[in-house]
């Protein structure tokens, strides 16, 4: 097939500025032909080569004595005792999942867990967090009804428990949602593989499923806005099949107790290009393909597609020689391709044959690690004008709005979709805070959480930040375990608007200024840009998922409260109103700073809990809706009634940080307060448990009639 003339309609089609396509000609001294040039775009494009964000990703902190590896590998990973180590990681999805909404999210969830068991790891855990537009618009339903059921269809057929996530509603994620999956995995710390190849001559093999035409150029369209031509953009989307992933897991997982495997690595994004050149650099090493031998389901198919494919639930592995029957002879039991399709050399090169004859040949290297690296201009997003005052409402009637908006609604309807204990090892489902998975075998267990508050980021994006990681902070000490380290999902808008990057600068340094403070590196991530539709950004969703460890199970703390406990309120109230849920959903208002981040007092804060966790009977963190809404659902949670003595609107619905809701008997009440003392840190009786009323000083409304309606509400807007 005679490939297409290079024009600047071609150029511009793969996503590279002419100046871009200049360095290309520089590299090379001569033009590239079209199959030379989709692996330039699939290498240089932002999904891939982090243009715009590396300079900044720097700057985030990603050492600790817990991190045995942190970004730049398929996950990070992170010891947790006992020769044990959690792997872990968070990619988007978005374009496709808007796309193409089932296979755009199934997908999602299928890359991240191979991610994960790429690195020896036995999947124990997924979370998703989803944001979409108004419930009104009128794609909207279709979209959450999609991605829900993808996520749920993908992850219940390969078997791994959904433990967390979140999600929300805004008119800004009206023409680009967002699917950001989480996936962690468990290996023992001295079987942990990488990808970085390494011996000469050594021969490259592919493994999993055959290459079909889904998903070519999916990189590059992830690496840009959406206008009117989104349609012509589904061929894009990619195809799961989990069942043939779970195959897959279990013959990687086999392969490598062999011994045969020197390095592997996803076939994710920009697919055989991106997988191959990402082992080769890494290893310092060339790395020659013959596509005869790539396993193909479509016939004819050219170079450039095979080489930009994105077809699902593949790996490249560079194997031991001797130990090619053994391995083999496992893809083989498992039903999947085995195929040696090249060999490592030792100049720096990336050499592509196909039918006898060349049809790539370019300096590997310069594709890794030559990709531009833009120092974009940005501004600082402008300080919150002076806020109008909040009106005083009724808290009941301020409560009912809350729990109807399907954004604090509670969200059973998504996650009843998806296998929650599978495995045996959930310990604590979604719905109640931070997920929890018991390390099998053993009375340890590990938490997960992943949090953000857009409004926050867009209105003051280094508290913003700064924010997302204190919540995550909270979310893992409300439940016992101790803060281990993060992973970001770097959701923005065009990085070439000076205001969308000062956003992205602004949240990666509260970002870092946290994970720094509260011993939470960062290791692992991913950022997704251009997330605009016909020039509107979404808003800045810097989402941030985080683990924890739990050293005992009889150390955790639950959410229990019953007839009689005491309601105490650790950290400090002041009464924040800006950009809160009571003004969104009450006043219909996105006004305001951000309310600011003390890293000092989360830090003193959350060692109380943790240090006083057995005098805790429930524990729950405040953050959406303030002391009113985290006091509800710790009620509806437990089936018994609440009295609060406050009732201004500033106190009951303020959003100020670092605090928790505690549930306790009265002795072991009396306890904390002592220990609050001589820690220092603010600790008061702010009501108790007691009858079937929610009630805030005057006020009040039976428990099981607010109870329906926070049951029913996310249902009845997008179900």
């Amino acid at each position: 097939m005679q490939e297409p003339a290079i024009t600047p309609e071609i150029i511009e089609a793969h996503g590279l500025k002419p100046e871009e396509y200049s360095e290309i000609l520089r590299i090379l001294n001569r033009d590239p032909n079209f199959t030379e040039l989709g692996i330039f775009s699939a290498m240089w494009n932002e999904h891939c080569s982090y243009k715009s964000s590396k300079k900044w990703l720097r700057t985030l902190p990603t050492d600790g004595p817990q991190v045995i590896c942190g970004p730049g590998e398929n996950a990070g990973v992170v010891d947790i005792g006992d020769g044990q180590a959690v792997i872990f990681k968070m990619e988007s999805h978005n374009h496709p999942s808007y796309i193409e909404p089932y296979q755009g999210a199934a997908t999602g969830v299928g890359g991240i867990l191979r991610d994960v068991f790429t690195m020896g790891a036995r999947p124990i855990a997924a979370m998703n967090a989803l944001s979409f537009g108004m419930p009104d618009h009128p794609k909207t339903r279709s979209v959450v009804s999609g991605v829900v059921a993808g996520i749920g269809g993908y992850g219940n057929c390969f078997g791994v428990p959904t433990v967390g996530g979140e999600v929300r509603f805004h008119p800004a994620y009206n023409g680009n949602c967002l699917v950001n999956a989480f996936a962690a995995g468990l290996a023992d710390t001295d079987k942990i593989f990488y990808s970085a190849a390494s011996g000469v001559g050594m021969p490259v093999v592919y493994l999993g499923a055959k290459t079909g035409r889904d998903g070519v150029g999916g990189a590059t369209m992830a690496s840009a806005e959406f206008d009117e031509t989104i349609e012509e953009k589904r061929p894009t989307v990619q195809v799961g099949d989990p069942f043939t992933e779970k195959r897959l897991m279990e013959a990687c997982l086999e392969l490598m107790q062999t011994g045969a495997v020197i390095s592997i690595q996803d076939m994710g994004a920009a697919g055989l290009t991106c997988s191959a050149v990402e082992m080769g650099d890494k290893g310092g090493l060339g790395i020659r393909l013959d596509l005869d031998c790539v396993p193909q389901r479509e016939e004819a198919m050219t170079p450039y597609e095979m080489m930009l494919s994105e077809s699902q639930e593949r790996m490249l592995m560079v194997l031991r020689p001797e130990k090619e029957a053994e391995a083999r002879a496992v893809f083989e039991k498992w039903d999947l391709d085995f195929a040696i399709v090249g060999e490592t050399i030792p100049e720096d090169r990336f050499l592509i044959e196909h039918n006898g004859a060349v049809v790539a040949d370019l300096p590997l290297a310069t594709l890794a690690g030559s990709s531009p690296e833009y120092d974009r201009l940005w501004v600082p997003t402008d300080p919150a004008a002076e806020m109008e005052p909040v009106p005083d409402v009724d808290p009941i009637d301020a409560l009912k709005a809350l729990i109807a908006s399907p954004n604090y609604a509670a969200k059973q309807w998504v996650y009843e979709q998806y296998d929650q204990s599978v495995m045996g090892d959930t310990v604590r489902t979604p719905g109640a805070g931070a997920g929890v998975v018991r390390v099998h075998g053993t009375n340890k267990a590990v938490a997960f959480t992943s949090d953000v508050t857009p409004r926050y980021v867009r209105a003051n994006p280094v508290e913003g930040g700064k924010q997302a990681v204190a919540e995550a902070y909270r979310n893992l000490t409300a439940v016992g375990a101790k803060p281990l380290a993060t992973t970001d999902n770097l959701n923005f808008g065009n990085p070439e608007k000076p205001e969308i990057m000062g956003q992205f600068v602004g949240a990666i340094q509260g970002i870092g200024a946290a994970c720094a403070a509260l011993d939470m590196p960062i290791v692992s991530g991913n950022v997704s840009l251009y997330n605009e539709t016909d020039g509107e950004p979404i808003l800045p969703t810097p989402t941030i998922g985080a683990i924890g460890l739990i050293d005992d199970l009889s150390h955790m703390i639950g959410r229990e409260a019953r007839e009689g406990h005491v309601l105490l309120l650790l950290g400090e109230t002041a009464g924040h109103l800006g950009q809160s849920a009571l003004l969104a959903e009450v006043f219909n208002r996105e006004d305001g700073d951000a309310p600011h981040v003390d890293l000092a007092a989360e830090a003193a804060h959350g060692d109380f809990i943790r240090a006083n966790r057995d005098w805790i009977d429930g524990c729950t963190d405040l953050s959406d809706g303030g002391l009113a809404l985290a006091a509800f659902e710790m009620a509806e949670s437990a089936g018994v009634g609440i009295i609060i003595d406050a009732a201004d609107t500033a106190t009951l619905f303020g959003e100020d940080q670092g605090r928790y809701l505690i549930a306790c008997s009265y002795d072991k009440a009396e306890a904390l307060m002592i220990a609050a003392g001589k820690a220092s840190v603010p600790l008061q009786t702010i009501g108790r448990f007691t009858g079937d009323k929610v009630r805030f000083a005057a006020s009040e409304a039976p428990l099981a009639e607010l109870s329906a309606l926070f049951r029913s509400a996310f249902a009845g807007a997008v179900g």
